[in-house]
């Protein structure tokens, strides 16, 4: 066993966690004020639900001993047995224990159904959001992590279906973005638009959290992707270095677009540009130049900046981008390696043969996603109803399923009740009256 590369991947595990809270920062502060709160709870809560399902049986399904290329089964279920493995095979054999690697996976699988918040905001009920996490990791994300990360023994035995047919994703530009990406796609439609979307600005409230979590978001990401690497390694330092480069890149794109189009350059437009590039570089990372990862960068910064106008042409109100920056830019990122992985891409002495698996992955993961996700999502909202009260979205989520606002403003003699408009007391009556709980 190796005591560094062990080290390098415990640390990259807490990198990645940090992450999901950093989306929590990112998106709470692009949300209005008497949102922000449930924003945030929206990514803490799957910390705890994947976790906990994780444990249970979401390892077993994406890096179990079942020799399938759809998932691994049941036989890991509980963990049993992981605290006694000494070393990972997974492709190859890694000196680290097999249980570090299950907390470095752990990670990934936390912030994949956190990011699909952030099309649903403003309007989700809390309670059906956590019903919705345990039910799409368990159909979706679990086996399609199987498909991608899981690459069988050391003689490929029990490799997922994508991994066995060459597909390159390195840290999740397919299993995580595309899959995330789709999946709020579908729940977009199932819940519709916001009351008063084209009519009401919607600004972002607090641009300073958003640029908080895009920093967090930034210095997490090395973990994401040079943490794949399962060591201390050169290729460690190949993923790290262009996830640097292409994320700085991609902000400088997305905000040359705004230049060019709007006549300024946002902070919104440089954040959001960096997080088009971590996004973009995820699957590539390893498999790039530097010199690709720039090309990488740049391109997704315009691409992405472009593609969150989609949703103004098409109709479909995704709140918070989360289409046109994961799902954009994750199938982008997958689809240059065609181009631009070396010895296997078009440009770096390949064919074209490359570029024909990644859109097969591409097409796979987001056409599966988007379809179960819709289904959880609708079925979801025919029983147990998955958006709030027209009024109450109005007021705000915060309220309706927290009983709480995200700013105490009684210095200023106003109260709670100057986010709604209310005087406290009525506020408080209003949430107990329709139970907040609910």
């Amino acid at each position: 066993m190796n005591t560094g590369d062990t080290a390098w991947v415990l640390a990259s595990s807490a990198l990645v966690l940090l992450m999901t809270p950093g989306l929590a920062f990112f998106y709470g502060g692009m949300v209005r004020s008497k949102s922000v709160l449930n924003m945030l709870m929206m990514s803490f809560a799957t910390i705890g639900i994947v976790s906990l399902l994780w444990v249970l049986y979401g390892f077993s399904v994406a890096f179990g001993t079942e020799k399938s290329g759809l998932w691994g089964g049941f036989g890991w279920a509980g963990m049993k047995h992981l605290t006694t493995a000494e070393v990972t095979i997974n492709g190859g054999v890694y000196g680290i224990p097999l249980l570090v690697f299950a907390a470095f996976q752990l990670m990934f699988a936390v912030i994949t159904p956190a990011l699909i918040s952030g099309a649903i905001a403003d309007r989700a009920k809390f309670g059906t959001w956590m019903i919705f996490v345990a039910l799409w990791v368990t159909i979706v994300y679990f086996p399609v992590a199987h498909w991608v990360f899981d690459f069988g023994d050391k003689d490929g035995n029990g490799a997922g279906w994508l991994a066995a047919r060459g597909v390159l994703d390195f840290a999740g530009g397919t299993a995580v973005h595309v899959n995330a990406g789709a999946a709020g796609l579908a729940l977009a439609l199932v819940l519709g638009k916001r009351i008063g979307w084209k009519k009401d600005p919607m600004r972002p409230h607090n641009l300073t959290l958003v640029m908080l979590g895009a920093g967090l978001l930034w210095f997490g990401w090395f973990g994401f992707n040079a943490g794949s690497a399962l060591g201390a390694n050169a290729l460690a330092g190949q993923a790290f270095f262009t996830t640097m480069i292409a994320t700085a890149t991609a902000m400088l794109g997305w905000l040359a677009v705004e230049r060019i189009r709007d006549g300024h350059y946002t902070s919104l437009g440089a954040a959001s540009g960096a997080v088009a590039g971590l996004v973009a570089i995820t699957p590539a990372c390893a498999f790039v130049t530097p010199v690709g990862s720039i090309v990488i960068g740049m391109l997704a910064g315009a691409i992405c900046s472009l593609a969150v106008g989609l949703k103004w042409r098409l109709g479909f109100d995704d709140s918070l981008d989360v289409v046109g920056v994961h799902l954009v830019g994750g199938a982008f990122g997958a689809l240059s390696l065609g181009f631009l992985a070396q010895g296997e891409g078009l440009f770096y002495g390949g064919d074209i043969s490359l570029l024909g698996k990644q859109a097969l992955a591409v097409g796979a993961v987001g056409g599966y996603s988007f379809v179960l996700a819709y289904a959880i999502g609708k079925a979801l909202d025919l029983t147990v109803g998955f958006r709030i009260p027209a009024e109450d979205e109005v007021e705000g989520v915060d309220l309706f399923a927290h009983a709480e606002t995200g700013y105490d403003i009684h210095s200023a003699g106003t109260g709670s009740g100057a986010l709604t408009g209310k005087p406290d007391a009525l506020v408080q009556a209003g949430a107990e009256a329709r139970g907040v709980n609910a």
